[in-house]
């Protein structure tokens, strides 16, 4: 359910920033928004109390944010808190920050190695993965798990390139346990 009500006001927010040629600004705006509810757990609890009146919360909402963020921003607040949405703003602004970024070509890959990489090593993966893609920027991410005994594990979105020895090993024991010894 979380998913679909993400969905559903972050692809609104985005058919607006495209509509509106607002897609930079809006960006910039969800990822303050972001932060901002993040570093005030006390306005999310607030938010999301069942005996504060809805206009209550939306009195508060556009206290806080009047003349700091643009009229489509405040609108898509307006709106879920009307209708009693708020629990997901985190999930909308998560959602849409990754449509824009989607939208602009932007990967977020997540490496992980069994050591940690060198700089040069960390350049290499992002050029090879800037040349095999259609992503004309990545946001990489590692992550050492010495578990993995050698090679890296790259992860875009759903897809996922395993090229670790711990892998390795495992395709190897499975193609073993095929074999029938007569």
């Amino acid at each position: 359910m979380a998913k679909l009500i993400a969905k559903t006001y972050g692809d609104a927010l985005f058919d607006i920033a495209l509509e509106k040629a607002m897609t930079d600004s809006l960006f910039e705006e969800a990822l303050a928004l972001q932060k901002i509810f993040e570093e005030n757990p006390e306005l999310t609890a607030f938010l999301n109390h069942p005996n504060i009146e809805v206009s209550e919360k939306e009195k508060t909402v556009e206290a806080i944010f009047k003349d700091r963020i643009s009229e489509e921003m405040a609108g898509l607040l307006h709106v879920v808190v009307e209708k009693g949405r708020q629990e997901g703003i985190h999930e909308i602004l998560e959602y849409f920050i990754a449509k824009v970024k989607e939208y602009k070509k932007i990967g977020i890959a997540h490496v992980t190695s069994a050591v940690p990489l060198t700089t040069d090593q960390k350049s290499q993966i992002e050029q090879k993965l800037l040349a095999t893609t259609s992503y004309v920027q990545f946001e990489m991410n590692y992550a050492v798990d010495e578990s993995l005994i050698g090679g890296v594990v790259i992860r875009i979105g759903d897809r996922v390139v395993d090229g670790s020895v711990k892998n390795r090993l495992y395709e190897l024991k499975k193609d073993l346990n095929k074999i029938q010894l007569a």
